[in-house]
């Protein structure tokens, strides 16, 4: 009896069950964090198959139908994901375009659109390629259904839409007013001297706000500046598309042809005419050749350019008084004054920023005005520099987009319309928006 008792209060090799009981809590608690990693590093793998995904789709859909657009997603995404490797995760139909809304963050379907798409990525046993367990299906969890979605949505900056926007350094002098919605964006910085107004949600904006160029009392000098300024940088987009431009102005179902040419039949013009309203047919496409870089042509004092398209590879200089509606001239000139002006030159309808009337000024060079440039619902996107001097109340509805340096001297209201610019030429942007 004393021998039962002593072997029973004796303690010797109790450890031996507890660490038992310890390896298979170990085994467990392992087991369990090797299977949620797992799901958590496939939930990152279809997400970034997703992102891609959706970033690739939306950026093809800007010029493609929706079909390619959704081929080009899906083959992105597969990259990413091999179907050898993790089976199907992506089908064109988890592909979808459409709108999103920010506010309620609701995605709607619409075909056809090019403003937003959604993208569904999957591994889920109803595919046959579920993220498998390996110590979860000892209690039963043999596999995880895992899904991911990204949403992109296209946008357009409002500087590059209503602004004075240049690659290298934008300077803007002295003595005028910003209307608010207006921008002035450097990819470099911007200069300016004092006496300026800028109105509340106005935007001055560079990639270091530090680096503003202005008299040592520029902040008490130029009054809303510092509420204006932003740190920022726009990849110039549209600047590579000039050539696309070109091109597309040309014929008559291209997305940067115009609506009011009727006929893809070029009229051909000789530089060395006399270029005035009797030679330019509204609805028509016209070509002015020359045969050298340096080779003028004049378009005559006075001539009112309207629903009319010219592309040319001349020096353009545009007389006294010269007014385009509805109007587009393509420039492939690299000269530093490919466009040139005398006073007076006027982009675009003086209709308070009502649709319609606009006119737009592209070119593989630069530009100079040396005096009274007026824009209404106008556009000018140069390669090179711009440089222009505006008339004191002559602008409302404004686009300059410089690959080069922006001298700008007004001396005046910059006026924002916030619409009436739709013939503007553009380039999307794509984000991010879930």
């Amino acid at each position: 009896m004393l021998g039962i008792i002593r072997f029973y209060r004796d303690e010797d090799g109790g450890i031996i069950p507890f660490s038992l009981i310890l390896v298979v809590l170990f085994f467990i608690v392992g087991g369990i964090a090797v299977d949620v990693s797992n799901a958590y590093q496939s939930r990152t793998q279809l997400q970034v198959a997703a992102d891609s995904a959706a970033h690739a789709a939306l950026m093809t859909r800007e010029f493609y139908p929706q079909d390619e657009a959704q081929a080009k997603g899906v083959e992105i995404a597969k990259g990413a994901m091999p179907d050898g490797s993790y089976g199907g995760v992506i089908q064109a139909e988890d592909i979808q375009f459409g709108f999103w809304d920010e506010d309620a963050e609701v995605f709607t379907y619409s075909s056809g659109s090019r403003m937003a798409v959604l993208v569904d990525t999957a591994r889920i046993s109803a595919r046959n390629n579920p993220e498998p367990t390996y110590f979860l299906k000892f209690i039963g969890l043999n596999k995880w259904d895992i899904r991911s979605q990204s949403v992109f949505v296209t946008y357009y900056p409002t500087c590059l839409s209503e602004g004075i926007v240049g690659e290298d350094v934008v300077d803007v002098q002295s003595n005028n007013l910003y209307i608010e919605g207006y921008c002035v964006h450097s990819n470099t910085l911007v200069s300016l001297n004092s006496n300026n107004v800028f109105q509340d949600n106005t935007i001055v904006s560079m990639p270091d706000v530090r680096d503003l160029d202005g008299p040592s009392d520029m902040f008490d000098s130029n009054e809303g500046l510092e509420a204006a300024l932003r740190d920022g940088s726009y990849k110039l987009r549209i600047l590579q598309r000039i050539q696309d431009i070109y091109e597309g102005v040309q014929t008559t179902n291209d997305v940067y042809s115009r609506d009011y040419i009727n006929s893809s039949s070029i009229i051909d013009l000789k530089r060395n005419q006399k270029l005035d309203g009797s030679v330019f047919t509204p609805g028509r496409i016209h070509r002015i050749w020359c045969t050298s870089q340096n080779q003028h042509a004049n378009i005559h004092n006075g001539t009112a350019l309207s629903q009319v398209v010219i592309i040319t590879n001349c020096k353009m200089n545009f007389g006294q008084g010269v007014s385009l509606e509805d109007a587009v001239v393509v420039n492939l000139n690299t000269s530093d004054n490919s466009f040139g002006a005398a006073s007076g030159v006027r982009l675009g309808r003086d209709d308070n920023c009502a649709t319609g009337g606009g006119a737009q000024l592209v070119t593989m060079g630069g530009l100079e005005v040396p005096a009274d440039l007026q824009m209404y619902g106008g556009q000018i996107i140069a390669q090179k520099d711009i440089a222009f001097t505006s008339n004191a109340d002559g602008i409302q509805g404004a686009s300059f987009v410089a690959g080069g340096r922006v001298d700008a001297t007004t001396n005046g209201v910059m006026g924002f319309c916030g619409n009436g610019m739709e013939d503007n030429f553009e380039a999307a942007y794509f984000r991010m928006a879930f």
